[in-house]
């Protein structure tokens, strides 16, 4: 078998400073969007994300919270890692700044750098903003105030350690303009003009006036300051310098660096002038892309002005909202969020146009031909272009993921969704079906329907990965059709393909209704709120209890005696069980997973002191442990263990 081609992926590691916000969500899920998409292409994927934990701003908030920066960081880093659970969010690796490995890593680069003659000692004069962590001369800044958040700036006058840029300047501006190394490449000019054509000011990596931050080794008064530490993440995380990982020759350089615009100037001059010193090759890109704006403004949690991704992602679906903030962020511009427009986007294009497609296709198998098409076919006018325009999808979603333009990617495969909406209008299967002499032609329409399905679902999968499984698995399309080598084939389905109708996959939204209930979601403040809290614990299953509250849970061993379903309910089967002591019923909401015969003889795990309920009619005493995976649901068993075995 031939290695695999590597594809190495990164977010900017974020800084926890407060919860994350719908901001945030783009560039993970943008990134995680391409790393899906590219292992379906059969790339080795090495997606990285993480958080930046060090800092003064941190230090402050910590103090004013009356914990350790530590404690600070890991609360606020476990938030940020329930999200990405919450937003399907499949990272190879998650890299904390405070992590042994990353910090031995940054020492060594500073050592390097110092005896190689870039770094040196020096004093530092000028403004610094303390939310941004930068420093900035009088000519950067507007009004007076930092020119990246508006905010006063102080003056600021200590002892530190200072990296050469001016060697690099000649290499960095022919990198920013002979190369595609930015995208998008209008940027380069923004940056040559404002930085490298004045002269590049050599870099303050050190500081003496906070603690919080990994020490300078042969001058413990300095901590490493923030961009020789964030930036170092992107090598540290596969082993460079350190023996965590023995993966940096495998995946550097990286393929793709995402990050916001304001942090571009960092990623596109100063990261690349490392690199250089230390003799290392530099990344293939960096995607910048804009912020997302809110009533004009950029959404962050020092304006006061984020929106909450779990209330959103609660009532919406991840994938919705995961599909709304792509769809709607070209790269390099800014993207206005408001509720209106996420809504509508969400009705229109979800709801109205993939899910209607859906649904509309799936009841027609089913009512015409009792959800199994026959294999007879009778190809017509208009099948023709449908087939070209769902068959030549791939190579342009390829071209667009290619330039990380995911707006345009999925605005081509939402134009293939409106040419199969159009077809059942212009083949009017209704019509059809009410001769029974257009039977074959009508089997045929519903397959082209299906196969198109098929297409848009496979290559969607990347995007909005949870409901398109449920997509292809109403239109009967197993993992073996639904792979990319089949993305651009037509005919991948067997001819008698069953379907099965299974739920909305985009339930349409009252928007006024909702627009209205929205407006708690701005949140002008850094405190996440009661209800996201529930939602979060809900989401991780971690809503703390005592060592003796967990204590009076009776988990035990018991084999399944009998089993049948409850008519009066479809999701719950009832189970006969044996606990090591005597029999009792247990009702189960596992219908969709097992049948029953599947389940007799079985050893499971028995909550066992659980207090009865009645559930449609049967008294339940007790419930069995099962694990989600996705839309999956996993019941546990122990076959090797005895019946009434306790667990602990």
């Amino acid at each position: 078998m031939c290695k695999k081609e590597t594809f190495y992926i990164t977010t900017p590691i974020y800084y926890p400073s407060g919860n994350p916000h719908i901001g945030h969500c783009y560039t993970t899920v943008a990134c995680d969007s391409i790393a899906r998409y590219r292992r379906m292409q059969g790339y080795d994927v090495m997606f990285l994300t993480g958080t930046d934990e060090h800092g003064l701003k941190i230090e402050q908030k910590a103090a004013e919270k009356g914990v350790t920066p530590k404690e600070y960081v890991d609360e606020i880093t476990a938030v940020f890692q329930s999200l990405w659970k919450f937003m399907n969010i499949s990272y190879d690796r998650y890299i904390r700044t405070t992590d042994d490995y990353h910090i031995e890593t940054v020492q060594k680069i500073f050592k390097e750098l110092y005896d190689k003659g870039y770094i040196y000692k020096g004093e530092y004069k000028g403004k610094y903003c303390t939310p941004c962590e930068s420093f900035w001369t009088d000519s950067q800044l507007v009004d007076g105030k930092c020119p990246d958040c508006g905010r006063e700036v102080t003056e600021a006058k200590e002892e530190a350690y200072f990296f050469k840029m001016s060697p690099f300047a000649d290499r960095i501006e022919k990198l920013l303009t002979e190369t595609d190394y930015l995208q998008p490449k209008t940027r380069a000019v923004e940056l040559v003009n404002n930085f490298i054509k004045p002269g590049l000011e050599d870099l303050c990596v050190s500081r003496t006036s906070f603690k919080w931050g990994i020490p300078v080794t042969f001058d413990t008064n300095h901590v490493v300051y923030v961009w020789i530490d964030a930036l170092s993440n992107y090598i540290s995380a596969l082993g460079y310098k350190n023996e965590k990982f023995d993966e940096f020759d495998k995946y550097w350089p990286a393929d793709v660096h995402m990050v916001a615009k304001d942090i571009m100037r960092f990623h596109a001059i100063i990261w690349p002038a490392m690199l250089m010193a230390l003799d290392l090759p530099l990344p293939k890109h960096l995607a910048v892309h804009g912020w997302i704006t809110f009533n004009g403004q950029k959404m962050s949690k020092s304006l006061g002005n984020v929106v909450d991704p779990f209330i959103l992602g609660k009532r919406y679906g991840a994938d919705a909202i995961r599909y709304q903030i792509m769809r709607e962020m070209a790269l390099g511009a800014d993207s206005s969020f408001s509720n209106e427009i996420m809504i509508n986007r969400i009705n229109s294009d979800l709801a109205n146009g993939l899910g209607n497609l859906v649904s509309r296709t799936v009841a027609m198998v089913e009512k015409y031909f009792g959800g199994t098409l026959p294999v007879e076919r009778e190809s017509g006018e208009f099948d023709d272009d449908l087939i070209c325009t769902a068959t030549s999808l791939k190579k342009s979603v390829d071209g667009y993921m290619d330039k990380t333009q995911l707006n345009n990617a999925l605005a081509e495969i939402f134009k293939v969704v409106s040419r199969a909406n159009k077809y059942i209008d212009e083949t009017a299967p209704w019509v059809l079906a009410k001769d029974e002499n257009n039977r074959t032609r009508l089997a045929t329409v519903l397959y082209n329907l299906l196969e198109t399905i098929r297409i848009v679902s496979t290559l969607l999968s990347a995007f909005m990965p949870t409901t398109m499984t449920r997509a292809l698995e109403q239109i009967g399309a197993d993992e073996a059709a639904a792979t990319y080598d089949n993305a651009d084939k037509f005919g991948v389905l067997p001819l008698d393909v069953t379907v099965k109708k299974g739920e909305a996959l985009f339930p349409r939204i009252d928007v006024e209704k909702e627009i209205e209930e929205l407006n708690s979601i701005i949140k002008n403040n850094d405190t996440e709120s009661e209800e996201t809290k529930k939602l979060r614990e809900e989401i991780e299953g971690v809503a703390q209890i005592g060592i003796d509250d967990f204590g009076k849970v009776d988990l035990r061993v018991a084999e399944i005696k009998a089993c049948e379903p409850i008519k009066e309910a479809k999701k719950l089967l009832k189970l006969t069980v044996f606990d090591g002591v005597k029999e009792r019923t247990v009702a189960s909401g596992i219908a969709k997973y097992y049948k029953p015969e599947e389940l007799v003889g079985k050893k499971i795990i028995l909550v066992s002191n659980l207090k009865p309920a009645k559930l449609c009619g049967v008294e339940s005493c007790g419930m069995i442990l099962a694990a989600t995976c996705g839309d999956d649901i996993k019941v546990i068993f122990v076959d090797d263990m005895p019946a009434g075995a306790k667990i602990s």
